[in-house]
């Protein structure tokens, strides 16, 4: 069985991060990113709000810049999937999809999560041009324009929200008339001249060339269609953490998938820390997820540390 300090099962912000805390420390981390290492930013045309960059900056180059500075470090990289993490307590038995397996004293999870799209015809061309599923990354560049926010959760409305701010028109797409946010939250939205609810309807296709135009809506009751006019699409449905093959494992996960980690990344299980989006129950940015990450990889290495001793 191959033998390792640390195992950090994802290779975007979160598990780089923590590989660049524990080399530092000592450590020889191993990151088993999959076959295409880099998670959610690797979708990302433009990021503007990570820190340290003058001028947007590609997700792309964001994570092999990351994953350049790992393996001058001395990070060591696998394409390897995990699909099964087993023990009570360290030294742990981690299982890859093609059966291999490896031993770590600590793992550090850092798997992502996957947002929800609405798996509409032609929906990946506009992915990055005018389609997004993080109003926080993108809204800045739909400054002075007209966009539409689908869902009807604390998500959508905290987007709606944020948008307005400098958007002159936001649609609110939403399946009901009623809603899962907080009622405070939707009376503000309700009180924003910028702000106007189209509901009782769903999204059937996003209209456009190169880039975002409009969005057609069909209403649920009467099926009549409309078409919106807009340079820019928000989808706030939701996101899936990347915590499936956890479900066999005794680390605990919350009903929504979400592993159960405290604010320094400890799991309920000794020696598992968790990083990212796959904990995070609030907000999603890459910046976080980085910072999130150093933390795991600041406690693993204090783990491990302790263990050899």
């Amino acid at each position: 069985m191959n033998e390792r300090d640390l195992i950090i099962i994802g290779a975007g912000p979160a598990g780089c991060s923590a590989a660049i805390y524990a080399v530092r420390a000592g450590l020889k981390p191993l990151i088993c990113g999959g076959a295409v290492p880099g998670g959610q930013l690797l979708q990302t045309s433009e990021l503007e709000n990570y820190a340290g960059f003058v001028n947007p900056v590609g997700g792309f180059e964001i994570m092999d810049n990351m994953h350049k500075q790992c393996k001058r470090l001395g990070v060591e990289f696998s394409t390897d999937e995990i699909a099964k993490i087993e023990g009570e307590h360290s030294p742990f038995t981690l299982t890859t999809t093609g059966g291999k397996q490896y031993s770590a004293v600590a793992v550090v999870i850092a798997t992502g999560a996957k947002a929800r799209w609405l798996n509409l015809p032609g929906e990946d061309k506009f992915k990055g041009h005018g389609l997004s599923a993080c109003a926080t990354c993108d809204g800045f560049f739909m400054r002075g324009k007209k966009v539409c926010v689908v869902g009807g959760g604390n998500t959508a409305f905290e987007d709606a929200l944020f948008l307005a701010q400098f958007c002159p028109e936001v649609n609110l797409i939403h399946r009901r008339d009623g809603f899962r946010a907080d009622q405070v939250t939707v009376e503000q939205a309700q009180k924003n001249p910028h702000i106007k609810f189209v509901l009782n309807s769903v999204p059937e296709a996003i209209l456009g060339d190169g880039a975002v135009t409009g969005l057609r809506v069909k209403n649920v009751q009467t099926g009549a269609t409309q078409e919106i006019e807009c340079q820019g699409v928000f989808v706030a449905i939701g996101a899936d953490p990347q915590t499936a093959f956890l479900k066999d494992s005794l680390v605990a996960l919350a009903d929504n998938g979400l592993v159960l980690a405290d604010e320094r990344t400890h799991t309920t299980i000794d020696g598992i820390f968790a990083a990212g989006d796959c904990a995070d129950k609030y907000y999603r940015q890459a910046i976080i997820a980085a910072g999130s990450g150093a933390k795991a990889g600041i406690e693993a290495a204090a783990f491990v540390n302790l263990h050899r001793k």
